[in-house]
């Protein structure tokens, strides 16, 4: 029994491990199918938080890829600076750590102007924890087994604590857009009824003034 016990922890940890880096590929791994027209373009975006690890795959999806057209893309940041842009490739690769949280956006075109000619792209995002080389942490460091999986699983979970301290962010922002609306909200109700008030008054004024002046009253 005392032998089996780190087998059984080993495969513990291991099982968590898969179900917590699961659940993070199945949200930060994004494979997209892109039909480009043979002019135009077409972005994705994607919002991610603030110094978070990129990395993204692209390649032309046909038959004879040498032959066919070739793509322009181009991924910008929130802020509108250039992060990655290749023209006629059929494939590529990109990685960049966010320096800012928001929405980055890719957009693609195909360079050939050959009349009616389109083609499909595939484009595989990866982000945070899913975006990490493990087998490259395992060899550097000189982990394996239970280990790793403990690394994984330490990633995972500050992923979470990340997320987490992100979703309260944006709810203390929301909050306080909310608070600022509702307070906007008020003061110009009072202002109205304020200038209503104003604008009876001085109807009446006026409409007693009139009266006087025809001696109606």
């Amino acid at each position: 029994m005392a032998k089996r016990a780190p087998a059984s922890l080993g495969t513990a940890l291991q099982l968590i491990a898969v179900l917590l880096t699961s659940d993070f590929m199945a949200e930060e791994v994004e494979g997209i199918w892109m039909n480009l027209p043979a002019s135009g373009t077409k972005c994705v975006s994607e919002e991610i938080h603030h110094n978070k690890i990129v990395v993204a795959d692209y390649m032309i999806v046909s038959e004879d890829p040498y032959n066919g057209p070739t793509i322009s893309i181009k991924v910008t940041s929130p802020f509108g600076n250039n992060l990655h842009q290749m023209d006629n490739v059929t494939h590529g690769h990109f990685s960049f750590t966010s320096a800012e949280a928001g929405t980055y956006v890719a957009c693609l075109w195909i360079d050939n102007q050959n009349p009616g000619v389109g083609t499909i792209v595939n484009l595989e995002w990866k982000i945070g924890i899913t975006a990490r080389d493990w087998e490259s942490v395992a060899r550097k460091e000189n982990i394996e087994g239970v280990e790793l999986e403990l690394r994984k699983l330490e990633g995972a979970v500050d992923a979470i604590h990340g997320n987490l301290l992100y979703l309260r962010s944006r709810e203390a922002e929301m909050r306080t857009v909310s608070e600022r609306t509702n307070a906007r909200v008020a003061w110009f109700s009072i202002m109205s009824l304020g200038v209503c008030i104003v604008a009876s008054c001085l109807q009446l004024w006026h409409l007693k003034r009139f009266f006087r002046k025809k001696k109606i009253i």
